[in-house]
C-alpha cells in the first residue's frame, strides 16, 4: 500500500525525503518510489536536480552501493530467461504458477531486488530505452557507476556465471539421446569441454589477476568465441537432422536450453572486452539493461510456447509432407488415377452412411451410438487408407505441408512464386477432381444400398430420418456450416496426429526394432520381420490418424448431446450419401427448393472442410518455417495472377511449361526416411 500511495510523489519529494541525509538504510522502499516518480517527468529535470544538489545525488550514491553490497547477480545471468526443466508442460506449469504466485528468492540478491523495487520489468526497460542514450551515460556518471564492469567483483560474478553456464551445458550436451541427434560431431573434439576448459583457465587466469582486462583481440576471447559458435553450430545441426531421425519432445527442450545458455556465455563474455576507453561506460550500461531483460522475460509463457512449439511443429508438417506429396498430380494420368481412387473411397464412404443409419436404430445410450458411430467411420476411414483409395478432403492437411516446404526450399524470386503458383493449380485441381469422385460416387452407391434394403425388406428405412437428412443439408435451417467448420478442424487434427506418429516412429527407431527384433524373426523368419518393418513404417502413420479422424467425426454429435450443445460434423461425401438417403426417404418427392438447397450444400460443406483443414495447416506450416506476412502476401499475388491468365489449370490437366519443375519440386519436398539413411 505504500508503494501504491507513493505514487503520486515527485522525485524531488522522494529525492528529499529519503537522501537530504545520509540514508544507512537497507529498505528498498526508497529506490522502488524513486524508479516511479522519475518516470511522470522528463528525465532531463533529474538530471538538472541532481547536478544542481551534489549532497543529495552524494547520498544517493551511498545509499545504491549500500544496497547493491554483497549482492551477487549471478542467478540474473544463469537463470533469468532460460529454460529451467527439460520438458515443456513441467516448464509451462513452472512459469504459470511463478505468474500467479511469484516465488520467494533469497533477500542477499540483485534477483530479489529487482523483484520488489520494479513492479513490470519489461515495462522498466521500454522506459530506460527511450531515454537518450547521453543523459543515461551522465547519469551512471553522477551516481558514480559508470565504470562499475572494471570492479573485481563484478569481472568475479561474470566469469563465475559463464562457468556456471558452461558446466551445466556440458553435462546435458554429452546425455546420449543429445549426442545422436549430431552423429557429425562423434568425429571432433567435443566443444562443449573444450569451452569449459577454456572457461575454467580463464577463471584461473582471474584468481592470480583480478585485474585482468580481456581485449577483441585476446586469445583467451578468440576461444571462447569459436568453441561458443561451435557449440551452437552443435545445436543447429542436432535441430537440422530431427527430420532424419525425429524428435521428443524432451530433447527439443534440452536443444532449446543448451542454445539458450551458449549463447548468454556469449553475451557475457562480450561484456569483458573493453577495447576503447568509451566502452567502459557501454558495457557497463549493457550489464544492467541485459540484467533487466532476461528478467523481464523470466515467466514469460507466449516465449515459451512458441520456442516450443515450433520445432515440433516442423517436425509434423514436415514427416506430413512426406504423405502430401502423393496427393498432388502434375499430369493427365496421375489426374485420372486419382479420379478413380476417390472415386473408391466415394463407394466405402456411401456404404458407410447406410450403416450409420442402421446404426440409429439400434437401442442404446449416447455412449454406446458414439462407440457404434466411431467404429464404422474408423473403420471405413482405415479401410480407405488400406485400399488405397482417397477421402478429398484429407488432402488440405496432408498437402499443405508439402507446399510449405516446397516454398521454404526455394529463394523469394518472382519467378520461383509462379512456379509455386503452377504448382499450387495442380494442387487445387488435383483436390477438385478428389471432390468430384467422392461425390460422384457416394450418392449412387448410397442409393442403391438403400434401395436393395427395401426390397429386401420390403420396408423404406430411410422413411424415418429423412426429414433430418434434408433438414441438416440446408445451412439456413441448420448448423451446416459450422458443422463442416468442425469437420475440417478435425482434418487438421488427424494431419497433425499423422506427423507426430511418424516422427515418433523415426525417432524410437521403431521400424528398425521391429526388423532387428529376436522373437519375431526366431518365430516368423527374417523376410517377415523385415516385410512388417516396411509395412509399419509405410502404413502406421496413416492408419492410427484415420482410426482417430473416425473417432472425432463418430463422437462429436453423440457428446455434443450429452453435454446439450448442438455439435455434430459435415463432410462432403457424408453429405452426398445422406442427400441420397432422404431424397429417398420422401419417395424423391421434394420441392425444387429443397432439392436445389441441399445439392448446393453439399458443396458448400466440401468448401468449408477445405478452408478450414487447409488453413490451419497452411498457418501450422507457414508458422513453423517462420515465412513472414510480406512473403506470404506476395505468393497469394502470385497464385491469384496465375489463375486469372490460366483459370481452366485449376480445373483440368492443361500442360504447361512448369511440369517438369513442379514434379521436381513435389520429389524435392519428400524427407529423408530412416530407412534411407
Amino acid at each position: 500500500m505504500k508503494l501504491l500511495s507513493s505514487s503520486t510523489k515527485n522525485f524531488e519529494s522522494v529525492l528529499k525525503k529519503y537522501f537530504s541525509f545520509k540514508n544507512e538504510t537497507s529498505s528498498l522502499e526508497p529506490l522502488a518510489e524513486f524508479l516511479e516518480a522519475i518516470k511522470k517527468t522528463d528525465f532531463k529535470n533529474v538530471l538538472d536536480f541532481l547536478k544542481s544538489n551534489p549532497d543529495s545525488a552524494a547520498h544517493f550514491r551511498f545509499y545504491l552501493y549500500n544496497i547493491f553490497e554483497e549482492r551477487p547477480f549471478n542467478l540474473s545471468l544463469t537463470e533469468a530467461n532460460i529454460l529451467s526443466e527439460n520438458a515443456f508442460f513441467p516448464e509451462l506449469k513452472k512459469r504459470i504458477l511463478n505468474k500467479v504466485l511469484p516465488p520467494v528468492e533469497h533477500e542477499k540478491t540483485v534477483w530479489y531486488l529487482i523483484d520488489n523495487v520494479s513492479f513490470s520489468p519489461k515495462k522498466d526497460l521500454e522506459y530506460f530505452h527511450n531515454i537518450p542514450e547521453d543523459e543515461v551515460n551522465e547519469f551512471l556518471s553522477i551516481l558514480g557507476i559508470s565504470d562499475f564492469i572494471e570492479k573485481p567483483n563484478v569481472k568475479s560474478e561474470l566469469i563465475f556465471s559463464m562457468n556456471i553456464l558452461s558446466w551445466r551445458v556440458t553435462g546435458m550436451a554429452l546425455e546420449v539421446d543429445v549426442v545422436r541427434m549430431a552423429p557429425e560431431y562423434r568425429n571432433f573434439d567435443n566443444p562443449f569441454l573444450a569451452l569449459q576448459n577454456e572457461l575454467e583457465a580463464l577463471a584461473e587466469d582471474f584468481k592470480d589477476n583480478p585485474e585482468i582486462q580481456l581485449h577483441s583481440k585476446d586469445s583467451r576471447y578468440k576461444q571462447i568465441k569459436i568453441y561458443a559458435e561451435q557449440c551452437q553450430d552443435f545445436v543447429n545441426i542436432a535441430f537440422k537432422n530431427s527430420s532424419k531421425y525425429g524428435i521428443s519432445g524432451k530433447i527439443n527442450q534440452s536443444l532449446l536450453k543448451i542454445r539458450q545458455q551458449t549463447k548468454r556465455i556469449s553475451e557475457i563474455v562480450n561484456l569483458l572486452i573493453i577495447d576503447q576507453p568509451e566502452d567502459v561506460i557501454i558495457k557497463s550500461k549493457q550489464l544492467i539493461f541485459n540484467i533487466l531483460n532476461y528478467k523481464s522475460h523470466k515467466n514469460n509463457i507466449s516465449d515459451l510456447i512458441n520456442d516450443s512449439t515450433r520445432l515440433i511443429s516442423h517436425l509434423i508438417t514436415n514427416h506430413t509432407a512426406e504423405t502430401g506429396s502423393h496427393y498432388i498430380t502434375t499430369s493427365r494420368k496421375q489426374y485420372m488415377k486419382m479420379f478413380y481412387k476417390a472415386s473408391g473411397g466415394g463407394i466405402v464412404v456411401g456404404a458407410l452412411c447406410i450403416l450409420k443409419l442402421l446404426y440409429g436404430f439400434m437401442p442404446g445410450s449416447d455412449f454406446f451410438h458414439a462407440f457404434l458411430y466411431s467404429l464404422n467411420y474408423a473403420m471405413g476411414f482405415v479401410m480407405i487408407y488400406l485400399m488405397g483409395f482417397t477421402l478429398a478432403t484429407k488432402q488440405p492437411a496432408m498437402t499443405a505441408a508439402t507446399m510449405t516446404k516446397v516454398l521454404s526450399e526455394q529463394e523469394n524470386t518472382r519467378s520461383n512464386y509462379t512456379e509455386f503458383a503452377d504448382l499450387v493449380s495442380k494442387l487445387f485441381r488435383s483436390q477438385f477432381i478428389a471432390f468430384v469422385g467422392n461425390v460422384l460416387l457416394s450418392f449412387p452407391v448410397a442409393l442403391l444400398i438403400i434401395y436393395g434394403l427395401d426390397v429386401f425388406f420390403s420396408q423404406n428405412l430411410a422413411v424415418e430420418k429423412s426429414d433430418k437428412l434434408l433438414k441438416d443439408l440446408d445451412p439456413f435451417e441448420s448448423k451446416a456450416i459450422l458443422h463442416a467448420c468442425i469437420a475440417g478442424f478435425y482434418l487438421f487434427i488427424s494431419g497433425i496426429i499423422s506427423g507426430n506418429i511418424g516422427n515418433n516412429s523415426v525417432f524410437y527407431q521403431i521400424p528398425d526394432r521391429i526388423a532387428k527384433n529376436l522373437p519375431i524373426r526366431r518365430m516368423f523368419g527374417v523376410r517377415f520381420a523385415k516385410s512388417l518393418s516396411k509395412y509399419y513404417a509405410k502404413n502406421w502413420a496413416g492408419i492410427i490418424s484415420n482410426f482417430w479422424f473416425g473417432v472425432f467425426l463418430g463422437a462429436t454429435a453423440p457428446v455434443g448431446l450429452f453435454f446439450g450443445l448442438d455439435l455434430d460434423i459435415r463432410h462432403i461425401t457424408f453429405a452426398a450419401g445422406n442427400f441420397a438417403i432422404g431424397l429417398y426417404g420422401k419417395d424423391f418427392i421434394v420441392g425444387s427448393s429443397v432439392f436445389w438447397t441441399s445439392f448446393f450444400t453439399v458443396f458448400i460443406i466440401g468448401f468449408f472442410n477445405f478452408l478450414v483443414s487447409f488453413s490451419l495447416s497452411m498457418f501450422l506450416a507457414f508458422r513453423s518455417r517462420k515465412m513472414n506476412l510480406g512473403e506470404v502476401r506476395e505468393i497469394y499475388r502470385a497464385i491469384f495472377k496465375y489463375f486469372v491468365r490460366n483459370p481452366l489449370k485449376f480445373f483440368i490437366p492443361l500442360r504447361s511449361s512448369f511440369d517438369g519443375k513442379s514434379g521436381q519440386l513435389v520429389q524435392s519436398s519428400k524427407p529423408i526416411k530412416s530407412e534411407d539413411r
